[in-house]
């Protein structure tokens, strides 16, 4: 996909820590010149973290914006010249508590492209090892369970995860056959 054009204008609304929002003045591709409330992101990577018996590693964190805590997997915010992959294993050990030995490329999703600029890096990590978890000030995780497959597939289908990035990559990892019960045939 290819980067936005630039705007004709800009206006700025506001200049956050993460988020830079503002009014843009941008001509679309069939010429019509239209005023757009933007949000420029710097972007983040998540990580699908598996265990050796398949099961996944989901962390229960709170957020403020929906006003409770969800089920998701470990995500963040890349700093300035960070690469998507150090930003998911750096997440994964804040996060989770975990390193991991193999990180596969989920590709990537932008979760919200009517207003905003953001693009999600999507992975899956594996051979997983102990660490210490080191939570930013502003993060509040309630619990980091395992979970296996067979459950992950439930959460998925009976809308228990509602964090678009986690089921978007729990999905892929499904599909890609990274997440399959003990016993079961891998996909093909």
């Amino acid at each position: 996909m290819s980067s936005p054009v630039p705007w004709l204008s800009r206006r700025p609304i506001h200049r956050g820590r993460v988020l830079d929002i503002g009014i843009e003045r941008a001509r679309l591709p069939n010429g019509v010149a239209t005023d757009l409330e933007i949000v420029r992101h710097p972007g983040a990577a998540a990580v699908v973290p598996i265990n050796a018996d398949g099961s996944v590693l989901l962390i229960r964190q709170y957020r403020y914006a929906v006003g409770g805590f969800l089920w998701e997997i470990p995500a963040g915010t890349l700093e300035p010249g960070e690469e998507p992959r150090v930003c998911a294993l750096r997440e994964l050990v804040e996060e989770a508590g975990v390193r991991a030995g193999e990180l596969i490329d989920l590709g990537e999703v932008v979760p919200v492209p009517g207003y905003s600029t953001e693009r999600i890096s999507l992975f899956a990590a594996r051979g997983l090892s102990p660490a210490s978890q080191k939570l930013d000030r502003d993060e509040l995780i309630e619990e980091i369970r395992s979970v296996p497959a067979e459950q992950v597939a439930r959460m998925l289908a009976d809308g228990t995860l509602i964090d678009a990035k986690s089921c978007v990559a729990l999905s892929r990892a499904r599909e890609r056959g990274l997440l399959i019960a003990p016993g079961a045939p891998a996909a093909r």
